[in-house]
C-alpha cells in the first residue's frame, strides 16, 4: 500500500482573491489620501461631568488620541504593504503588472471590461493573467487562504 504524502493544503481561491483585492483596495486608498487625523469636535469642560447613575466620566481627548495612534499604526502597516506590493509587481511580467496597476491601484477602481479593452486583450486572456498575478501576490504577501481555514 503506497501512501501519498501531501504537504500542501489546497488553496481556497475565492477567499484568497477576496483577501488580496481588499489589501489592494486599502493600499490604493492609502496612496491617494494617506492618514486622516481625527480632531475633537468640542473643547471639553475642565470639571468632571457625571452622567446619570453610571458615574462614568468621558475623556474625549484621550479617545481621539487613542484613535489617532491606532490610525497611525495602520498607516505605517499600509505604507509597508504598499512597498511590498510594488516590489512584487516589479518582479512580475509586464501584462500582469499593468492589469494590477490599472484594475486595482489606479486613481479609480475600473471594472474588468474597461481594463481588458484598454489593454486590447480578450476577456479570457485577461482573467488568466489577473488570476495568476493575484495568485503570485497572495503567496508573496502571505495572504493565501487554505481550504478549511476558519479565518476565510
Amino acid at each position: 500500500m503506497t501512501e501519498q504524502a501531501t504537504f500542501l493544503q489546497p488553496i481556497d481561491r475565492k477567499a484568497t482573491q477576496k483577501k488580496v483585492e481588499e489589501l489592494l483596495e486599502n493600499v490604493r486608498l492609502h496612496r491617494q489620501f494617506g492618514m486622516i487625523r481625527q480632531e475633537m469636535k468640542m473643547t471639553p469642560a475642565y470639571e468632571p461631568r457625571y452622567h446619570g447613575t453610571t458615574h462614568a466620566v468621558g475623556d474625549p481627548a484621550a479617545d481621539v488620541a487613542l484613535q489617532n495612534v491606532r490610525q497611525q499604526q495602520r498607516d505605517q502597516w499600509l505604507a509597508h504593504m504598499s512597498k511590498r506590493v510594488d516590489a512584487v509587481l516589479g518582479r512580475m511580467g509586464r501584462m500582469q503588472r499593468e492589469i494590477i496597476n490599472k484594475r486595482y491601484l489606479g486613481e479609480t477602481d475600473q471594472p474588468d471590461y474597461i481594463v481588458y479593452n484598454e489593454l486590447g486583450m480578450a476577456e479570457r486572456t485577461f482573467r488568466r493573467h489577473r488570476d495568476k498575478a493575484i495568485y503570485h501576490l497572495a503567496f508573496a504577501l502571505r495572504l493565501e487562504v487554505f481550504e478549511g481555514d476558519e479565518q476565510a
